[in-house]
């Protein structure tokens, strides 16, 4: 009877830990795109891990159940919140801290438009591949701290975990020719937070405009505009032809160098004005060129979602 017993509590484990972990459709899914996993996620975490290893999203204290530290009895701290079995192994009073849970999802944005599909040599990424790794760098960084992700303007529904980092890094690896390089108008739930990254080359009082209706719901955001270093320097000299990607219109100058300090002049008026758009609404903007490492962009982008100090790209 014992070993019956036995017998059937093994089968019975058995059978629960495979519907639990090895045929259940969110198991199999999971597998699956583990099998056909973008090389553009393997790239973000890598670059996750170089940035910050280790690092725990914004892990702090608060209401929560998950455990996360003992510290030392405060005066003013209740009695309840002694540990008892620890403070009995010194001559101390320890208090037990959970972790913070937060409610709230980060919602994710790269501008997968044509017009980013540009780089200026063979030994550059395009922007589109630039905006892509850096947005699941930082997905992958929330991931490990346990946030909830999602991204905007796709079906996808906020989870945590790396299947959803998964899902997300499949729905950008696909191809879409018909990808809008407007910001979405998406609503979103109050108080969340969202990662936008684009070349935000578009009229500014538009990308104002939808600033303004996400930040009037609540939601706090940051915008990482991404360009090519031709896109800022204008390198070209002589006789150039400039072709538009979304559009068939072009323009041809004679001497592409006699413009150079003119459209250096607008991009940087384009830049102040969405400096002043985000700042306007408690949002934050900083840029990225694609000759340059992308940590420096992933760094910026995480410290701005934990309240810390923005480092500038060198």
């Amino acid at each position: 009877m014992a070993r019956q017993s036995a017998d059937r509590e093994s089968q019975a484990r058995t059978t629960r830990d495979g519907l639990a972990y090895g045929r259940t459709p969110e198991r199999r899914e999971a597998e699956e795109l583990a099998d056909a996993l973008p090389p553009l996620l393997v790239e973000a975490e890598r670059i996750a891990a170089t940035v910050a290893p280790g690092i725990h999203g914004r892990k702090r204290t608060g209401p929560g159940e998950t455990f996360w530290q003992y510290r030392r009895y405060e005066q003013g701290d209740s009695a309840h919140l002694v540990d008892w079995r620890q403070s009995a192994r010194s001559d101390r009073l320890y208090v037990r801290e959970h972790e913070w849970e937060a409610a709230e999802t980060v919602w994710l944005w790269p501008d997968l438009s044509p017009s980013m599909d540009f780089a200026s040599g063979r030994d550059l990424p395009t922007k589109k591949h630039r905006a892509t790794v850096i947005t699941l760098a930082v997905a992958t960084m929330l991931m490990r701290g346990g946030e909830r992700i999602a991204g905007l303007g796709t079906p996808l529904p906020p989870a945590a975990g790396r299947t959803a980092l998964r899902r997300l890094a499949s729905h950008y690896a696909s191809e879409n020719p018909y990808a809008d390089s407007d910001i979405p108008a998406d609503a979103l739930p109050r108080f969340s937070r969202a990662v936008m990254v684009s070349d935000f080359l578009s009229d500014p009082e538009a990308i104002a405009a939808r600033i303004q209706s996400h930040a009037t719901a609540g939601v706090r955001g940051h915008l990482l505009q991404v360009l090519d270093p031709a896109e800022e320097d204008l390198p070209f000299h002589g006789r150039t032809e400039f072709a538009g990607i979304e559009e068939d219109a072009s323009l041809t100058f004679g001497r592409a160098e006699t413009i150079r300090d003119a459209y250096q002049a607008r991009l940087a008026t384009h830049r102040d004005a969405l400096r002043a758009a985000t700042r306007r609404f408690g949002w934050t903007f900083t840029t990225h060129r694609t000759d340059r490492p992308p940590q420096t962009a992933v760094l910026a982008l995480h410290a701005a979602l934990s309240g810390a100090p923005i480092p500038m790209e060198r």
